[in-house]
């Protein structure tokens, strides 16, 4: 459960730094409202994740989720560049990820 607890807030994470950029430097209310909710949902769940799980890889899978999200996301609907080395490098994350959701114990 704590593991899912850190994916869903993984999520959370990619919905914040895609609204972070949308907010346009905090100047568009509804985006920076949405940044708001998806931050704390982001980081209350993962700390309650922390309360069961190895800081490292937690925090390890948390970042990478969002960081993976957030590319995709924006080579997807943002218009961010698409390359075949951007496609390969978060192919790795992904992989990095899973390893390391994989080595993550349970107190």
């Amino acid at each position: 459960m704590a593991w899912l607890l850190v994916i869903v807030a993984g999520l959370l994470e990619t919905g914040f730094a895609v609204c972070l950029k949308l907010s346009h430097g905090f100047t568009r209310l509804w985006p920076t409202v949405a940044f708001c909710i998806f931050a704390l949902g982001s980081f209350g769940l993962l700390t309650l994740a922390l309360k069961k799980l190895d800081v490292g890889p937690a925090y390890a899978v948390w970042t990478g989720i969002g960081a993976a999200g957030t590319a995709i996301y924006g080579m997807v609907f943002l218009g961010d560049i698409v390359s075949t080395l951007k496609i390969v490098s978060i192919s790795l994350v992904i992989i990095g990820i899973i390893g390391l959701q994989l080595s993550g114990s349970a107190h």
